[in-house]
């Protein structure tokens, strides 16, 4: 993996509590740091088929396939990845060839209608279901970390993360965490459970996390893992100025892609092409390593559903702190 090539081992190394070879069912466990070679997290949501379009499970498996070879072992999975469970089903069968090799991040809370609506859910209960019908389709005993997928208006944060210890206890996961939090909806859940993770989007045009949100999981030692940090592929350099999203594509509902801000995006890119180009590095691998070398950063979730995007994605590094402040210059000369 070319990550880290240019600068120090990761800043703070998350942990997960491991089962053991000799006794995979044993209460006693031991502690695996995650090594600092390993901050880019395969997100499965891109080949669960809802908002990706013409993904195939030839594509799924080889990407999959191609995240594991080049060092890749977390995967991030949720209840919610595809109408059927598609994210869960994929995964199973690289879980089965070896299980301990791999770490696997669960969320619950979201759910789709018969009608394909999704569902904010964050009962006791039905985050119950959730959990046990995942670890079936995954083929497995517990989830490393088991995450709230966002916070349900109609239930108490209290509750949902008193469920979630709940699914600690009986063994189903190692720890818990919660996703898509405001700073203070973070410290409610804290309040009421052992938050060890959150997930919140991050990337160069939107970097609201930084204000509040992770200055607070850094003072607590709470790991951070950011998704969003391609937006949706406009980050990574290949979206053309005049490109024509096909029918369907659910990307030209969010603001970057409209209007003035996605010529903005666009003089953006342009302007940080020569930084790119001195490190030898795409468009895609900064904006990664942009976002890895923001404090309290512990991971970025980075989906891709060909073998070609992971593989391009595993080349971001940690930046410097010069290289980090030229293209802070730039996000603020183009008014983001």
């Amino acid at each position: 993996m070319k990550l880290l090539k240019r600068e120090s081992a990761l800043r703070r190394l998350p942990f997960f509590v491991r089962r053991t070879r000799l006794n995979p069912t044993a209460a006693c466990v031991t502690i695996r740091p995650m090594r600092p070679s390993e901050p880019i997290v395969l997100g499965l949501w891109p080949i669960a088929g809802v908002t990706t379009l013409g993904v195939t499970p030839t594509d799924a498996n080889a990407t999959i396939a191609k995240a594991i070879e080049k060092g890749v072992t977390t995967f991030d999975t949720a209840y919610s990845y595809g109408y059927e469970g598609d994210s869960d089903k994929l995964l199973r069968p690289f879980l089965q060839r070896d299980r301990d090799r791999f770490q696997v991040i669960g969320k619950v809370g979201q759910r789709w209608t018969a009608s394909h609506e999704r569902v904010v859910d964050g009962s006791p209960e039905q985050l119950t279901a959730d959990a046990e019908e995942s670890l079936q389709r995954l083929g497995i005993e517990r989830f490393d970390l088991l995450m709230l997928h966002a916070v349900d208006p109609n239930v108490d944060v209290a509750r949902s993360a008193a469920a979630l210890v709940a699914l600690k206890q009986r063994g189903l996961c190692q720890e818990i965490g919660v996703c898509n939090v405001t700073a203070s909806e973070r410290r409610e859940f804290v309040a009421s459970a052992p938050c060890r993770a959150i997930q919140t989007p991050l990337n160069m045009l939107q970097r609201e996390a930084l204000e509040q949100l992770v200055p607070d999981c850094l003072a607590d030692q709470t790991d951070v893992y950011v998704y969003w940090t391609l937006m949706k592929g406009l980050l990574a350099g290949k979206i053309t100025r005049d490109h024509q999203f096909a029918e369907g594509d659910s990307r030209p509902k969010y603001a970057v892609f409209q209007g003035d801000t996605r010529r903005r995006t666009h003089d953006f890119l342009d302007a940080i092409q020569p930084i790119a180009d001195q490190l030898g590095l795409t468009i895609a691998q900064l904006s990664i390593s942009w976002t890895l070398s923001q404090p309290g950063i512990t991971a970025a979730l980075v989906g891709a559903h060909r073998p070609e995007q992971i593989e391009e994605t595993c080349g971001a590094m940690r930046l410097s702190s010069a290289t980090v402040a030229q293209i802070d210059s730039r996000i603020a000369q183009h008014g983001f």
